[in-house]
């Protein structure tokens, strides 16, 4: 069951190897393109013409508006403490909740980025492969490093 049955495709989306990913619960926009090994989590909402590519994750919270780009194995959190047990047992849903995560209109996420829960990434930033994105990126901005840090301006 690669993709659930309460995922909302809109027309157009393009998905070339389906039995190699795992959507569940989210809403994908028109035109966009999934890779394979890439998970999709409830909740999720990914916009039109967006490019997410081969292994990447983007969990419970992640809000992806039209025209981003994800790199490959792109890692998203939710969680800023996460933890596997509570006062001696295993956590469950109701222990924990979901930090949201919005990338703006246009924007692109280098390969192998983990963006932290609770930040925006604003609308055509761009963000390195292999940064550590912690705190806000302000839009028409390049951030690269760990932590990620301004590096320049975006230019289209």
């Amino acid at each position: 069951m690669p993709i659930a049955a309460d995922v909302t495709l809109a027309p157009g989306v393009e998905i070339p190897l389906p039995e190699l990913v795992n959507l569940y619960g989210c809403q994908i926009g028109g035109e966009t393109k999934i890779g394979p090994f890439v998970e999709i989590q409830k909740g999720v909402v990914v916009g039109a013409r967006c490019k997410i590519s081969s292994h990447s994750f983007l969990c419970e919270g992640v809000n992806l508006e039209d025209e981003v780009f994800i790199g490959h194995g792109v890692i998203f959190t939710n969680d800023p403490y996460p933890r596997a047990a509570a006062a001696g047992r295993l956590q469950s849903a109701r222990d924990w909740q979901v930090i949201p995560t919005i990338v703006k209109r246009g924007a692109s996420i280098g390969s192998g980025a983990v963006i932290l829960c609770g930040v925006t990434i604003g609308e055509r930033a761009m963000v390195g492969a292999g940064a550590v994105v912690t705190g806000d990126v302000a839009p028409d901005v390049t951030v690269a490093g760990v932590p990620a840090r301004v590096i320049g301006r975006t230019s289209i």
